[in-house]
């Protein structure tokens, strides 16, 4: 959970990164369970974006520096929730849903 100290928006950033990363890598088992070559593209995708997000952590909670990261962030977030949507999948459906809502928040955060 995000602090109570840090402004709102910040504060959503915070929570949106935290649960898109958590989705990102629960999709990440899910496909890796399914032993599909074919979702190798998304198992990365899901990896990468929750690395992303775990990275922009620390800064927006130091409320320094996270423009560039939440920017590059938005970017790989939007990626893997355009993978995930091209599979009909509950569990990737709800991952490109938290995919998105962290890419919302990163690019506010970002001013972008």
């Amino acid at each position: 959970m995000a602090t109570a100290l840090a402004p709102q928006e910040t504060r959503e950033c915070i929570d949106a990164c935290n649960d898109c990363a958590v989705a990102c890598h629960a999709c990440a088992d899910h496909c890796t369970e399914a032993s599909d070559p074919q979702l190798l593209a998304c198992i990365r995708n899901c990896l990468t974006c929750a690395d992303a997000c775990l990275a922009c952590l620390p800064s927006l909670a130091r409320a320094t520096n996270y423009e560039e990261l939440c920017r590059a962030c938005a970017e790989l977030c939007d990626a893997c929730a355009a993978e995930c949507e091209r599979h009909d999948d509950q569990m990737m459906r709800q991952c490109a849903k938290a995919c998105r809502r962290a890419a919302r928040a990163c690019r506010q955060m970002a001013g972008a």
